[in-house]
């Protein structure tokens, strides 16, 4: 039995030391190539059907990586109800990381960001919009494009002190007051955002 489980590993390990690995995404090419391994053995079973469609076959076309970093980063931003910008070229955005606060500017290494809540800024020239993120993802790009994904948004200024205030300190009674697990995670979720809210609208 265990000389069978042995030479069955050294043959995955084998298998998978002799596999090429798998390709950056900017070794990619721009245009989705199709199996034709697969097609030529669907082929083979069943002549009379077309083979079906992968996901890959609706996708568009990767945008290919400019040779040289451009002058603005392009954004997307979007809410699973809304999207609040789109291919809108900006000079920086920043966004509020797990790690901590993640400045992006065109050039910028292709990298997969979670977000916490915090602050998204958007920097346009000498202008600034800032939103309040509750979490989601920035996914950032080899052609300086950044898709930012956020489960809630809402602009900095339309917060309101006092609710936020209001909010803090019921979560924080919640907290306090909790019995269960599930009470004390969902306290201290309240008791996260509203903190972040509270330092985001005073600094």
């Amino acid at each position: 039995m265990f000389r069978l489980a042995s030479r069955l590993l050294a043959r995955t390990t084998t298998a998978n030391t002799s596999r090429r690995t798998r390709a950056f995404s900017t070794d990619v090419p721009a245009t989705p190539a199709q199996d034709s391994n697969f097609i030529e053995s669907w082929k083979k079973v069943i002549p009379n059907l077309d083979p079906p469609k992968t996901p890959s076959s609706f996708m568009t076309p990767r945008p290919a990586t400019p040779s040289s970093i451009p002058s603005k980063i392009t954004v997307n931003f979007v809410l699973p109800y809304a999207s609040e910008l789109s291919a809108k070229e900006v000079d920086m955005v920043i966004v509020p990381a797990t790690t901590g606060q993640m400045g992006v500017l065109p050039g910028h290494v292709p990298t997969i960001a979670e977000l916490k809540p915090g602050i998204l800024s958007v920097h346009e020239g000498n202008d600034v919009t800032k939103y309040f993120l509750s979490s989601g993802f920035a996914l950032i790009h080899a052609n300086s494009v950044a898709d930012i994904i956020a489960v809630e948004a809402v602009p900095l200024d339309r917060i309101d002190p006092a609710l936020v205030q209001k909010g803090l300190a019921e979560f924080t009674q919640k907290l306090s007051s909790a019995t269960t697990d599930l009470e004390k995670a969902e306290a201290q979720i309240g008791v996260d955002v509203h903190s972040a809210m509270n330092f985001a609208i005073t600094g």
